[in-house]
């Protein structure tokens, strides 16, 4: 199952919270902690993974915190993702140097890799300001099932 990571996740809602403050003030990590009810002590890390990634600028002093390093539109998933996470990976050998004793004879190897870049590619295809200009502000849609040639609620 692919799935993100909880740092990954803060990572995402906090370039959100930058990205749609109104006065382009900075936000310091207790701000957003409290916000979105995460430990401080993990948003500060997150904070500085991306900044030393170049996605966000840590300002000192009194009205220090962070801010966007780029514009929304500049910034992608991957981007965001890649600070936390290190590269994408789906298998045990999702880079050329692992090393695995079946590699050699794998044969799904390769189509493995492809989905991979995909996903990568939507990632990166996928901008902050895309998730900034998300309206859903609700609750997330009820999924649906199939069965018979027809949707219903799950």
């Amino acid at each position: 199952m692919l799935r993100l990571s909880k740092k990954a996740d803060y990572a995402l809602m906090a370039m959100k919270h930058l990205a749609t403050r109104t006065d382009s003030a900075s936000a310091s990590a207790r701000e957003i902690a409290e916000q979105y009810d995460i430990p401080i002590e993990l948003m500060a890390k997150v904070l500085q993974r991306l900044a030393r990634r170049g996605l966000v600028t840590s300002l000192q002093g009194t009205r220090g915190g962070y801010r966007l390093a780029r514009q929304t539109s500049q910034i992608s998933v991957a981007d965001i993702i890649e600070a936390i996470e290190g590269p994408l990976r789906v298998t045990a050998c999702s880079t050329e140097e692992e090393n695995c004793g079946q590699y050699a004879k794998c044969s799904i190897r390769d189509p493995l890799w492809k989905i991979k870049d995909r996903i990568v590619s939507a990632l990166s295809d996928c901008s902050l300001l895309e998730i900034v200009s998300d309206p859903m502000t609700g609750p997330p849609p009820v999924p649906l099932a199939f069965s018979g040639g027809r949707a219903a609620k799950v």
